[in-house]
């Protein structure tokens, strides 16, 4: 039995390399992927520069991967190794064992198992929207781990004030949806690449076309969707009690791929990001970042997100009380900058905010870790 072969075109949008493990450096500075092992199997990373310079760690935000880093990090100094990790179900870290929730502090706990397993004990965080929230609290519980804390779009808690009403029915929606999930036999939904790039456009409209590319790349797997299968029959005259009859007989059959489709990589038990993040309290948010002993840099971009929930991004007031509790409390470590720009504008825009970090991490000045 035949098969052909099932490849993308070579000029296909979404055709790509995922490479293998071996640590060759390519033009934009990566040198290596990276799988460190955990009790539910693996996480993915990939890594730039040499592991003997500071470490800096990077955080993807809500459904995506270790990609959303692949354009600013190459404008960023050489003077640190940076690792950019999958979170658990994303990209090509593996899914939670079966009834093992996900929640925001289990992705806090996976960046302390990363820090263990590359032996560091004090690095910097980079993180992009709900990865800077998981960089912000792991910066409060292990506050002497981290030097520096760089939020993209970020805040280092999600604040409850607009959810007070909604957050017993996001745990029960959580809930709910993981169950379902888990006793559902629907296979997962195979379409073409061009249908998932539309697909994700549609339901990211922050991200431009060759952005949605590269985080599908990481985000995707390549499989095959259409077989068909082809017998070749054979007219035969038979005689029968004095006439003639047809009869067919089969000789052989040939199985072709005709096309092939895309998968995500994401586990299906993740939903909408309300239903996982941990909601605070302003007292609780003041409190927390006082633990802090890392510098901290907030770039928000002007057209960004300025509120979990879509429909309040007008009101700034959240934003504003975040900014002006950690300039109040952090002084001369807090920085805040704009750029123009959405909320992708560190993979969209990735100059317009390149300086800023690299003078941020590069200053000198540090603060003593403390126990």
């Amino acid at each position: 039995m035949g098969e052909a072969t099932c490849a993308l075109p070579s000029a296909h949008p979404l055709t790509w390399d995922r490479g293998g493990g071996g640590a060759r450096r390519r033009p934009d500075g990566l040198i290596s992927e990276l799988k460190l092992a955990v009790p539910w199997g693996h996480i993915a990373a990939k890594a730039w520069g040499s592991h003997q310079s500071p470490p800096v760690l990077c955080l993807h935000g809500w459904l995506d991967n270790a990609n959303s880093f692949d354009r600013i990090i190459p404008l960023l100094p050489k003077d640190f190794y940076y690792v950019a990790m999958d979170f658990g179900g994303h990209g090509l870290s593996s899914h939670y064992s079966p009834g093992f929730p996900y929640d925001h502090q289990n992705f806090v706990s996976e960046v302390r198992r990363v820090a263990a397993a590359l032996k560091w004990n004090r690095f910097s965080l980079l993180g992009h929207s709900f990865g800077g929230t998981v960089g912000g609290m792991f910066s409060c519980i292990f506050p002497e781990m981290v030097d520096k804390l760089v939020l993209l779009e970020s805040s280092p808690f999600i604040l409850e004030s607009n959810e007070l009403e909604n957050m017993l029915t996001y745990k029960r929606r959580a809930i709910e949806h993981m169950l379902q999930v888990e006793a559902s036999e629907k296979p997962s939904h195979v379409v073409s690449p061009e249908e998932m790039l539309q697909g994700f456009l549609k339901n990211n409209s922050h991200v431009g076309d060759e952005c949605a590319k590269l985080l599908l790349q990481r985000g995707t797997t390549q499989v095959a969707t259409v077989f068909i299968y082809a017998c070749v029959l054979r007219r035969v005259l038979v005689a029968a009690r004095g006439s003639f009859v047809v009869a067919h007989g089969l000789l052989s059959c040939r199985m072709w791929t005709l096309s092939c489709g895309l998968l995500l990589n994401r586990d299906r038990r993740i939903t909408r990001p309300e239903y996982y993040f941990n909601f605070i309290s302003r007292e609780r948010f003041v409190h927390s970042i006082r633990k802090l002993q890392a510098r901290v840099l907030l770039i928000k971009a002007t057209q960004g997100y300025y509120d979990v929930r879509r429909e309040n991004d007008a009101n700034m007031e959240l934003v504003l009380f975040v900014t002006n509790s950690l300039r109040s409390i952090l002084k001369e470590r807090f920085q805040y900058v704009q750029v123009p720009g959405n909320h992708y504008v560190h993979m969209n825009q990735p100059q317009h905010m390149a300086g800023v970090i690299s003078s941020f991490l590069l200053s000198k000045e540090r603060i003593r870790a403390q126990l």
